[in-house]
């Protein structure tokens, strides 16, 4: 029984040493297979190398497409905190795996997009899955940036493009440079992309894409860090222990030590050689040889794609060199590096086979697949992680500002821009968004200059204007350029600066009705100016007010009387007021042929007037009186049927250059009722149809002066007069020196804010109102004819920006026509219809006879009545003041 079963376990053990046997066989037989037919093998992990590309590639695709983009646009006071920032980029990484189970990792990712054109300085825009795109549209920087869909961005081919990928070069471990927000770590790429040209085809774009760390991949670039520091610190140990040994020897074998052996005492100096301890290697510290990578919070994978393309051969590789230049800001330890090699004067790189390829699915596709270096923290990517803040200069380009082409008349002139590629352009804004412009600055520093040559720019291209000047100075500098024939029968020339018998002068009756104003409108404007020169209200002057208000009620009905008579050559003026109020026989007259008054009115003359004590008309009649006495106002007032017609002017684009005089007590009241009767007159357009209504720009030089006779009249413009159409433009030396309604209606109102050099006091007010950026200081050592300004253009207020005036006989040296300048100031006053001053003042003496006949043919049987007997009134105890 027992050698049976021994038997049978013997045969057992050979079974199964056989078939160990033949497996072993099979397997040598198989490898020697394989080795002799090798390419079937690697024909067979090709192809399932392939097929794993080709589903990993489309699923991919089929991720990416269901994309979604967000443009971000910070407003121009834009500064957010670092904290803002992080929780942004938190919200990025987050972003990055809002895909579906099955999409591969490289689709798991966002993009930060910034792109420039020429048409945009620099465009911010997030792209990222569709899933994110409620938690990307709500961001930590409130409503300092506006979030809105993107959409499709479709660009034509360009001639020449070149591509470039960047990487991390340096330690691994070590971080980028730590960028201060102040100035906007932006500012390098902007300035690398300012100077681009839309016209030229000009494209630069950078693609960041972010995509949160894997785990597993995280791990074995530790444990690759750590062995390789470990490696590191025992090749140190190695190191030392040699050179300890060899100096050890060193010693030993010197003369000096041999000589010690010999005389010491060898018991206590010890036989043979020294036992040399080696250096044991030092315990690495995870810390230190992990860096960046110690932490897995806030870890992110990055990707940098760049693509520069223009129409010119060259300018694409420029735009490139820019670039790489300013991703050289964020270098320290480690630094951006164009990914390629360079042979000589070639580079090989993105735009070559077998790189260009990948980049461009990458870049079509929104992929992330980021070279192995390419880890960062967020804190690292804090420059890329918003848009541009209030920090960043952001240039005006062609789209923000358009360049002035003469005889456009949908622009107006605002200076010379230079361009960050030193090119000068004359830039404009768009007139219809142009309402109120402000110019500030010392004299003789260029807003004049400027002035006219918009005004110039403007009557050329056929739209009018009022040129209102004290000092008349403008007038001969603006004459040869607008001596052209187009525009010379469009010149009204009212200049109030002549003097001498025949010095030609324009008239102007403020209470004619013979240009079909409206009665109690022209009233109005009268008793307005004058109250506002003499400081009259209805607490300090109630009598004054209500007296010239009666009287110029009658004068203008009498007016009215005579117009529907047919005979507006015996009108009245202001100067028959004084006898309105002092003769009887004339007042009751008057009284009688008003037709138009009403039963209140002749109430008041009837039971009113008679009470009024003799010393009451002196405050009215004594600006008059002064009005009178100057021969040149007198001329001009005294007319019966003035030419100078403001409406007019406006509805058919007249060009009109008013030249008031001086700045005495008679001429702010001439100015007052200049400015009262423009605002009646534009406030008359209500009755017009919006379409109807011409453009016309007032170009009020020296305000301080013109706000000195009309200050609430000047604000009542920049309030009131954008309804209608009529854009006013006004200059001043010092802000401060304007009253506080002025000053406020022309900041609150101001399209167009313009400051030149000055004392630094005077230019701290426009200044703040740009958040001193620039500073005082700085507009205060500006050049001349140079300017600061903030301009609004398709609604968006853009600047401050240097701005150099323009300067007539340079930019419209072409228009100069100065042999044609005393032609010109012949039409002009032909079309103001002037006449000789003393002709004019003969005529004003004898108003009074004719408006006296004129009441006595309308009104034939009147007679005085007992209780209107003039008062006797001393005019000489009110002066004007």
């Amino acid at each position: 029984m027992d050698s049976t079963a021994a038997h049978l376990n013997y045969w057992a053990d050979e079974s199964v040493t056989g078939q160990v046997a033949s497996l072993s066989m099979a397997l040598v037989h198989l490898v020697v297979w394989l080795y002799d037919h090798w390419y079937l093998l690697a024909l067979a992990i090709a192809a399932c190398w392939g097929t794993g590309t080709l589903v990993v590639r489309r699923l991919a695709k089929r991720a990416s497409a269901e994309r979604m983009a967000l443009d971000l646009v910070p407003t121009r006071h834009f500064e957010p905190s670092l904290e803002e920032i992080f929780r942004r980029g938190v919200q990025l990484a987050r972003a990055s795996t809002a895909m579906p189970w099955w999409a591969p990792r490289r689709s798991k990712a966002v993009q930060i997009r910034l792109r420039a054109d020429g048409t945009t300085p620099l465009r911010y825009r997030i792209e990222g899955p569709a899933g994110a795109q409620r938690l990307l549209s709500i961001t930590p920087f409130g409503p300092d940036v506006t979030v809105s869909r993107g959409r499709p961005i479709a660009d034509k081919a360009r001639e020449h493009v070149v591509r470039a990928e960047f990487l991390l070069r340096g330690r691994l471990t070590a971080p980028l440079r730590e960028v201060p927000l102040e100035p906007d770590p932006l500012q390098p790429l902007v300035d690398a992309v300012a100077d681009l040209r839309a016209e030229l085809g000009d494209l630069a774009e950078i693609r960041l894409d972010l995509q949160r760390a894997p785990k597993w991949t995280l791990r074995a670039r530790r444990l690759q860090l750590m062995s390789a520091a470990r490696r590191l610190e025992r090749r140190e140990a190695q190191r030392a222990a040699r050179w300890l040994r060899q100096d050890a020897a060193g010693v030993e074998d010197s003369v000096t030590w041999q000589l010690q052996q010999l005389l010491g005492d060898r018991r206590s100096a010890g036989g043979g050689r020294r036992l040399v301890m080696p250096p044991v290697p030092r315990r690495v510290d995870p810390v230190e040889a992990l860096g960046k990578l110690a932490e897995d919070d806030h870890l992110v994978r990055v990707q940098l794609l760049v693509m520069c393309a223009s129409n010119v051969e060259g300018r694409a590789h420029a735009r490139l060199a820019q670039l790489q230049a300013a991703f050289d800001v964020f270098g320290g330890r480690s630094r951006w590096a164009m990914r390629g090699w360079r042979l000589g004067p070639w580079r090989i790189g993105a735009d070559q086979w077998p790189t260009r390829g990948s980049f461009e699915r990458r870049w079509e596709l929104g992929q992330c697949q980021p070279p192995r270096a390419n880890w960062v923290r967020l804190e690292e990517l804090t420059g890329l992680l918003k848009p541009p803040t209030v920090h960043c200069r952001v240039p005006l380009l062609a789209d923000d500002l358009p360049t002035f082409t003469f005889g456009n008349p949908e622009l107006l002139l605002q200076g010379i821009y230079r361009t960050p590629d030193g090119r000068r352009r004359l830039v404009a804004t768009y007139a219809a968004e142009t309402l109120f412009e402000v110019g500030v600055g010392k004299a003789g520093g260029g807003k004049t200059e400027r002035a006219l040559a918009q005004a110039i720019g403007w009557a050329h291209a056929g739209g009018g204007l009022m040129f209102l000047d004290p000092h008349g100075d403008s007038w001969p500098r603006a004459r040869p350029f607008l001596a052209h024939d187009h525009v010379m029968q469009r010149i009204a020339l009212v200049d109030l600066n002549a003097h001498g018998p025949t010095a030609q002068l324009t008239s102007w009756n403020p209470i004619g009705m013979h240009q079909g104003q409206i009665a109690h409108e022209v009233v109005e404007a009268a008793v307005d100016a004058c109250a506002a020169v003499l400081g009259w209200d209805d607490v300090t002057a109630p009598r004054a007010l209500t007296i010239l208000t009666a009287a110029l009620t009658v004068l203008v009905a009498v007016n009215e009387a005579a117009c529907r008579a047919g005979r507006p050559e015996d009108q009245a003026t202001v100067f028959q007021v004084r006898a309105l109020l002092t003769d009887q026989a004339f007042r009751a007259s008057a009284l009688a042929a008003a037709g138009g008054l009403d039963g209140e009115t002749h109430a008041w003359w009837d039971t009113v007037f008679p009470t009024l004590p003799p010393d009451a008309f002196a405050v009215v009649l004594n600006p008059l009186a002064r009005l009178a006495a100057n021969p040149v106002t007198h001329a001009f007032l005294g007319q019966p049927d003035g030419a100078y017609n403001i409406r007019a002017a406006m509805d058919t684009r007249m060009i009109v250059w008013v030249c008031p005089g001086g700045n005495g007590p008679t001429d702010r009241l001439l100015t007052a009722l200049l400015a009262r009767d423009l605002l009646r007159a534009v406030r008359s357009r209500r009755t017009l149809p919006e379409d109807r209504r011409v453009p016309f720009r007032p170009y009020f030089d020296e305000l301080i002066t013109l706000t000195g006779a009309a200050p609430e009249t000047i604000a009542a413009m920049f309030e009131d007069f954008r309804k209608y159409k009529c854009h006013v433009h006004g200059m001043t030396q010092l802000l401060s020196r304007l009253p506080g309604p002025v000053r406020q209606s022309l900041l609150q109102n101001a399209s167009t804010l313009a400051c030149t050099a000055g004392s630094r006091s005077a230019i701290a007010p426009i200044t703040a109102e740009w958040g001193d950026a620039p500073a005082p200081e700085v507009v205060a050592a500006l050049d001349r004819y140079e300017h600061y300004m903030s301009l609004t253009v398709n609604g968006r207020r853009m600047g401050p920006a240097q701005i150099t005036g323009p300067h007539l006989d340079t930019v419209f040296a072409d228009l100069a026509r100065p042999r044609q300048a005393a032609a010109l100031e012949r039409a002009a006053r032909a079309t103001a219809h002037t006449a000789p001053l003393d002709q004019l003042t003969a005529r004003a003496a004898g108003q009074h006879a004719r408006v006296t006949a004129l009441l006595t043919h309308l009104a034939p049987g009147a007679s005085p009545s007992a209780h209107l007997q003039p008062a006797a009134v001393d005019l000489g105890k009110k002066e004007f003041d």
